[in-house]
């Protein structure tokens, strides 16, 4: 049986008892506002200090309700738990309690053992089809699933950065207790669930906060996506904090993943975060928040962030890897070998250098810092499905320089992530796909369009319009990942790839992270580096890669030391040199020094 609080939140519909709800509403632009619920008449809300409206409604689970807040306009509750009918629908009554927890004591795993698998809900066919592959995921070494934002939005096909209703998981996946069990189901195999939440705008449609509450937003500042969420607001900070205690109490989610956060104002309000966060999660739980954080803010990560998405490590192996420098990669091709050294060794490749695509300083010193601070990937969501046809590395990398690269990111002490079909090397696009109405759908369609306009394969018109309309059903169906794809030999090379670098991961490399450091990385030869790191048992772990087509040498220093460790990995095998200091093109080699070796 459940034993969980559940956490009284300040908006939204809360279920007193089996019979009645509370229902508030932050409307500081409203003099009046109604509660219409279903079976009810329109019930007139009491006004509260601060722009608050309340009231006690005789009613219980299931009941469909919106706000009247001005005689020909009716809104969902910003905070509704379950939309049934998409955005502009009714919101609906929820019971936290509803859903009977079968895996009741878990309480999550040390972050230093997180390996991520991100999917996208919809694709896998909604909260059971991901439930249905979790024993496939977590076989082959995955201690995480990261399950892109599920905020209700509008239609059922977008990645989820257009939700409007934080709170509302996406109906078209399923019900709220579809979710819990498929997170149930995932902590009984040992794994761990991340969130991606977006507090930093709303989408396009659906989105009425502006008609009853305008303080919501900043009028002097603007966002990409429009006027600034205004942190600085109790309400707004509260509807926020509320909502990760939310994903994290009532679903017992693990941790959740900041979306974009350069895009909040308030840098004050993110450094508090965290501490609001683990003030109301139960002692002795695990509970991880994770940044994506354009401006590299090294600051962040030490004021309670489990670690940042970093994009620095994946845009310099992306350009060793295809020569592309496009782009947010034009940042990388001055010397990608030295922005991946530095990454190794520092975390961050831009820690206040002037960064040469939009001549403004980012970034800030990230040496000090452990690790495991920072998440690696070759691909995810958005740097497979921003480019225009979506392709990912496997049809873009030779495929040798591809394989050596999972030995470095699955092997070194930063976290590891990779994007749904990435593990059997799956070739199916993953493509920018939304479900929005004919008008919004064509402004989509044409502002992508002209958005590659600056890239030289899309220079010409016809090029520009075989890129994909994201509105169009087939556009969502042709990033499927295609399960029958996995079987063939070549993919089940790849899975084979992958688990074998995750069980050495899981046995030499998991439990020597805490009290890791690195201890710096040099550039060997053209497209060549070589890194180590103390790691917390005092041994050291050393990566040499060699993306390029030349052989490339081990220094004279590491040298010695690298004939007396352990080769924990060879790609390709060494046959009979297993210590050779020369590294061939394409090649990966790992090898541990016991601490008394050192």
């Amino acid at each position: 049986m459940s034993h969980h609080a559940y956490r009284a939140r300040h908006a939204g519909a809360m279920l007193l008892d089996g019979g009645h709800t509370r229902f508030r509403l932050w409307a500081p632009s409203r003099a009046t506002v109604m509660v219409e619920a279903e079976g009810h008449a329109p019930t007139p809300m009491a006004r509260r200090d601060g722009g608050w409206f309340e009231c006690v409604l005789p009613c219980g689970a299931g009941t469909r309700y919106r706000y009247r807040i001005a005689p020909d306009m009716a809104v969902p509750d910003p905070a509704s738990c379950h939309q049934p009918d998409d955005v502009h629908g009714p919101s609906e009554v929820v019971d936290p309690a509803s859903y009977e927890w079968k895996h009741d004591a878990w309480r999550g795993r040390p972050w230093h053992e997180s390996v991520i698998y991100e999917v996208h809900v919809g694709l896998m066919g909604g909260y059971a089809g991901v439930a249905r592959d979790l024993p496939r995921i977590a076989a082959c070494g995955f201690t995480a699933i990261e399950l892109m934002p599920l905020s209700e939005i509008p239609g059922g096909r977008n990645w989820g950065y257009d939700g409007v209703l934080p709170y509302a998981p996406e109906s078209a996946h399923g019900s709220p207790d579809a979710l819990k069990a498929l997170i149930d189901q995932a902590h009984g195999l040992g794994l761990m669930v991340f969130l991606d939440v977006v507090y930093n705008h709303f989408g396009p449609d659906g989105n009425y906060l502006s008609a009853y509450a305008a303080p919501f937003f900043r009028a002097d500042r603007q966002t990409p996506w429009g006027a600034a969420i205004d942190f600085r607001q109790t309400a707004v900070e509260s509807f926020f904090v509320d909502n990760a205690l939310y994903w994290l109490m009532e679903f017992r989610f693990d941790g959740l993943r900041l979306d974009a956060v350069q895009a909040i104002t308030e840098r004050a309000w993110l450094q508090r975060l965290p501490a609001l966060v683990h003030a109301h999660i139960e002692s002795g739980r695990h509970v991880h928040l994770i940044l994506e954080n354009e401006n590299n803010d090294a600051g962040l990560l030490r004021a309670g962030y489990s670690a940042q998405w970093n994009d620095d490590a994946h845009n310099a192996l992306h350009v060793l890897l295809t020569g592309e420098g496009e782009g947010y990669y034009a940042n990388f091709t001055p010397d990608p070998t030295g922005a991946l050294a530095r990454v190794l060794a520092e975390g961050f490749a831009f820690q206040g250098e002037v960064s040469p695509v939009t001549h403004t300083p980012r970034g800030s010193p990230s040496g000090d810092l452990p690790p495991e601070r920072f998440i690696i990937f070759l691909q995810n969501h958005d740097q497979i499905g921003n480019r225009a046809l979506g392709e990912r590395l496997t049809t873009l990398a030779p495929p040798q320089a591809l394989h050596a690269a999972y030995g470095l990111v699955l092997l070194c002490p930063q976290i590891p992530l990779l994007f749904m079909g990435e593990e059997w090397g799956s070739r199916q696009p993953f493509l920018f796909f939304t479900s929005h109405t004919p008008e919004l759908g064509r402004i989509v369609r044409e502002g992508r369009r002209r958005e590659f306009a600056a890239f030289s394969h899309f220079a010409s018109e016809t090029a520009r319009h075989a890129i994909p309309d994201p509105n169009a059903p087939e556009t969502f169906t042709a990033s499927r990942p295609d399960m029958a794809e996995a079987s063939g030999p070549e993919h089940q090379a790849w899975q084979a790839l992958i688990r074998d670098l995750l069980a050495i991961r899981r046995t030499e490399i998991t439990p020597r992270i805490p009290g890791a450091r690195a201890m710096g990385a040099q550039v060997i030869g053209d497209r060549a580096v070589v890194a180590q790191w103390r790691m917390g048992d005092g041994a050291v772990l050393r990566i040499a890669l060699n993306l390029g087509d030349q052989h490339a040498s081990l220094p004279d220093a590491t040298d010695e030391r690298w004939a007396k460790g352990r080769c924990l990995y060879a790609m390709p095998p060494h046959g009979a040199a297993p210590h050779s200091t020369i590294i061939p093109p394409h090649a990966v080699m790992a090898c541990l020094s016991e601490a008394q070796d050192e």
